[in-house]
């Protein structure tokens, strides 16, 4: 879905993506707080998926997650941190799915977590 200039665009409000990428990248480094400094890496990514949504992922090598946290993880006032409120993952959530899209996560294959979200690609200037 292109515009004439070739572009595929998004309808969102910027703010509150803005804030959902600042929690994801904020949670990443804080899950590599025990990750040696040379070793720490954030890996944000975006993609178009071929059912006309655009995805975006943000990856860390932290300590991961275990089966039990990954399913609570969005569940409001659940947190790993000691310090967190656990209410970043559930406002992120909720400003995605009003955005008609999903936010989840996964483990990684080695270490760390994979937090993405898609949105629908805006469908008005398809040619």
């Amino acid at each position: 879905m292109r515009t004439k200039s070739g572009h595929l665009t998004v309808l969102v409000d910027e703010i509150q993506i803005q804030q959902v990428l600042v929690n994801l990248i904020r949670n990443a480094v804080d899950a590599m707080q025990e990750t040696p400094s040379g070793q720490r890496e954030v890996t944000v990514s975006s993609r178009i998926l071929p059912d006309g949504y655009a995805e975006v992922t943000v990856s860390d090598v932290g300590k991961g997650l275990s089966q039990d946290e990954l399913e609570q993880v969005f569940t409001a006032f659940f947190s790993t941190k000691q310090e967190g409120m656990g209410m970043g993952l559930p406002i992120s959530r909720s400003i995605i799915k009003a955005h008609r899209g999903r936010l989840g996560a996964k483990p990684n294959t080695g270490r760390g977590v994979t937090f993405g979200f898609t949105i629908p690609l805006d469908d008005r200037h398809v040619q």
